[in-house]
């Protein structure tokens, strides 16, 4: 189970950066979409849980933290699939408002998705490893 501190921390960093960067993308472009619900979630299962969870796989309660890992990534990824490639709203990468930074919002929206899909990997590899022995 060391693979996991390992493997969930560079995850949970590469998460960090990418999300910085698509924070920044939005708040270039003016998109600005969400209310306090969408707001909630951002910080609460997109930026706080990851950061959380890195915390955790390095204690005693690591089990938590590969659980916690794993919620937040599948959030992560259906919160974010939904509002960048299908709902209709200036947050889709397809009607983003003109500006310099459609290139980096749509670039750190994909970097999102592949970033939680490995996240997501890695804890689930994880608790295999932990159930097989």
């Amino acid at each position: 189970m060391k693979k996991i501190k390992r493997d969930g921390t560079i995850v949970v960093l590469a998460h960090a950066v990418v999300v910085w960067l698509h924070g920044s993308a939005h708040e270039k472009l003016g998109v600005d979409t969400f209310a306090w619900l969408g707001n909630s979630f951002i910080y609460v299962v997109i930026i706080a849980a990851p950061i959380m969870a890195m915390i955790l796989l390095w204690t005693r309660l690591q089990r938590i933290g590969i659980w916690l890992l794993l919620g937040s990534m599948l959030g992560s990824l259906l919160f974010g699939g939904y509002n960048h490639f299908i709902a209709i709203t200036p947050d889709h990468v397809a009607h983003l408002p003109a500006g310099e930074a459609q290139t980096l919002f749509i670039a750190t929206a994909v970097l999102l998705g592949i970033v939680e899909i490995w996240g997501g990997w890695i804890t689930w590899r994880a608790l295999r490893e932990e159930s097989a022995t």
